[in-house]
């Protein structure tokens, strides 16, 4: 039994039972034996690819863009792109090498910084990015950026779906919700029907007002329920939406971008998805066993899309895309210059409805 087993089945020996989201949160940023924490790399080496890991033209696609943004809208001032969750800090080394080389004009104004609260990580970051000087800038969370002092752009890239969510099921014969917590059998974590806590009370009933309306009004929510099959379950995360809210307020002028899994709230309702969205990855596999090996694979579920969408509208936030990576990525290819093979086969990567197009989605919105 790992050190982080040992932690989690005290936990659950000591009160009964713990939320999933507790076993999530410790699965990946356990301090010291988080997954996050370890030295596992992303890519062909590691468990899962990322657009990042593809290569160089993601970054070089966003970074032309933002250049643009900040050529036409005649900034003369400080500006910044915050990226939060920069892993080993490839995509920062790639926009920042692309900026100072391709936009000589804007370089002088741009500070990059860098959300980022694991220390392992931020070493190894300061160590990639070391050739920039103090172009770059590290905090350990937004709450360290002042309310609406940033112009610029707040970046993220397959963070949200790695936040750790509430798994809600529910019960056919009772009409009721419940969680699904976790509790051990022998050595074994096992799920187990756990009371509705608070905070997945609101997240259901918001979810359900995204799909159904207002209870009060129509039909209600009963022809949705009455159609759940019993252990249905929702992975949500209120955390998601409140973070998204918190990097609104850190914008003055400017983008919030996300790159991510993601779904609309009726499509977390199809009787498809009855078992979640939650799954592991290991080995470039993936498995739903997410009970196993905590700390040794990665678990992500699929963020909502309409969930992020309403927290910006209630900043003031106003939405510029929200489609799939591979339209996205090819609005901001249109009128570049010839590529060379690598590039292609990049581009390729990033766009294709086999490979990142369509199992990925973006959100930009805008103040």
């Amino acid at each position: 039994m790992t050190a982080l087993q040992c932690i989690l089945f005290g936990e659950i020996l000591k009160a009964g039972w713990i939320s999933f989201e507790r076993f999530m949160d410790a699965a990946l940023y356990h301090p010291l034996h988080g997954y996050y924490e370890s030295t596992r790399e992303v890519g062909r080496s590691g468990d899962f690819y990322t657009s990042v890991s593809v290569g160089g033209m993601f970054a070089e696609l966003l970074a032309r863009d933002f250049a643009a943004w900040v050529r036409k809208a005649d900034l003369d001032g400080p500006i910044v792109w915050v990226e939060c969750g920069a892993h080993h800090g490839e995509f920062a080394f790639d926009f920042c090498s692309l900026v100072s080389r391709a936009a000589p004009d804007i370089w002088p104004q741009l500070t990059y910084q860098i959300i980022e609260p694991s220390s392992f990580r931020r070493a190894r970051q300061r160590e990639r990015l070391a050739g920039f000087g103090g172009k770059c800038r590290w905090f350990e969370s937004l709450e360290e950026l002042p309310p609406r002092g940033l112009v610029g752009t707040l970046f993220s890239n397959e963070l949200l779906d790695a936040m750790p969510v509430t798994r809600l099921g529910w019960n056919a014969v009772e009409r009721t919700w419940f969680e699904w917590g976790v509790t051990v059998a022998g050595e074994d974590f096992r799920w187990a029907r756990t009371p509705l806590r608070s905070p997945g009370e609101r997240a259901v009933q918001q979810a359900l007002r995204r799909v159904c309306g207002d209870p009060s009004t129509g039909g209600g929510w009963a022809p949705l329920l009455d159609v759940l099959p019993d252990g249905f379950t929702l992975d949500l995360c209120p955390a998601a939406g409140a973070w998204w809210e918190n990097a609104a307020s850190k914008l003055s002028r400017g983008c919030l971008i996300t790159f991510d899994y993601g779904l609309s709230t009726p499509e977390l309702f199809s009787p498809g998805r009855a078992s979640g969205t939650l799954r592991a990855y290991r080995d470039h596999r993936m498995d739903r066993s997410v009970l196993e090996r905590p700390g040794e694979q990665d678990l992500t579920a699929h963020v909502d899309f309409d969930a992020l969408e309403a927290a910006g509208f209630r900043c003031g936030m106003s939405t510029v895309a929200r489609m799939a990576q591979g339209q996205y990525l090819t609005r901001l290819a249109a009128g570049m210059d010839a590529w060379n093979p690598a590039q292609i086969r990049q581009f390729q990567t990033l766009t294709h409805p086999s490979h990142l197009g369509c199992s990925h989605s973006v959100l930009v919105q805008s103040v």
